[in-house]
């Protein structure tokens, strides 16, 4: 069985810095509306367990100009290994500076943004500066703005709720991917929900019975907030847009019930 889980990207080197302890990076991407513009995000989401850092209260940003973008705006496959090598040389170039973190990046409207959080504004600079001297065909733009609450990663950056719920769905069928399936087969797929009544769960009961899926169990679990749990089931494919749409679907009833959807699982299917 393939089940939600947190995915942590352990190729990215873990650097030591200002940066507490307890911090795990996990990288992942998500697309956005920007503007008004098609957007990718690709960022350290591990940061918002310890954001904001005291120590870094400093956001600099690195806005690159993209030589070949497509014509929405994102990045193309033609300019894919050079923008790669840019995003690399970066990273190596702060890797052994304990004063600065890299947060993630956007690519919109043709321009590639990295974003940093430091506490020396001019070491970045400086830095980032002699990391991008072997791409002189890349004009470049710096800024530097306050932000000790860290309110650009916290609020721009970071998905919000349903973004995080289509991350975490990707991330189930990658797996599944990974594992041989290659997700033509409809299967049965399970969801947990719970919820702080039994009068909430009744009506939640009551609602997806009618979209077709089983009631697999009930139980209540007192070591909790959200004591009365839910186990549901039905038949589904497991494609992203499949899922998001039956996953999403039940996560926002249940958070209109004051519930909290936990997530789901299935079988690997591998031919």
């Amino acid at each position: 069985m393939i089940s939600t889980s947190v995915y942590v990207d352990q190729e990215r080197e873990q650097v030591l810095s200002y940066l507490p302890m307890n911090h795990e990076q996990e990288w992942d991407f998500y697309f956005s509306n920007v503007d008004g513009k098609p957007g990718s995000f690709y960022l350290d989401m591990g940061l918002k367990d310890v954001a904001p850092v005291n120590s870094m209260p400093h956001f600099f940003c690195v806005s690159l100009k993209m030589n070949d973008p497509r014509e929405d705006g994102l990045s193309s496959d033609r300019e894919y290994d050079t923008l790669i090598e840019i995003e690399n040389h970066l990273e190596d170039g702060i890797k052994d500076k304990r004063d600065i973190v890299y947060a993630g990046r956007l690519t919109f409207n043709g321009m590639r943004e990295f974003y940093f959080y430091t506490a020396d504004p001019l070491l970045v600079e400086k830095t980032i500066s002699e990391s991008l001297v072997r791409f002189p065909n890349y004009a470049c733009d710096f800024e530097v703005k306050d932000d000790k609450e860290w309110l650009y990663y916290l609020d721009f950056m970071y998905p919000d709720p349903r973004q995080v719920q289509s991350i975490l769905n990707r991330r189930v069928i990658d797996s599944l991917e990974k594992n041989g399936d290659k997700l033509t087969k409809p299967r049965e797929v399970n969801h947990w929900i719970y919820f702080r009544s039994i009068e909430a769960r009744e009506k939640f009961i009551e609602q997806v019975k009618e979209k077709g899926f089983n009631i697999d169990g009930v139980e209540t679990l007192n070591d909790r907030e959200f004591k009365y749990q839910l186990r549901i089931s039905r038949v589904d494919g497991v494609r992203h847009r499949d899922v998001n749409q039956y996953v999403l679907y039940l996560w926002e009833l249940a958070g209109e019930l004051d519930g909290e959807y936990d997530g789901w699982e299935t079988s690997i299917e591998a031919e």
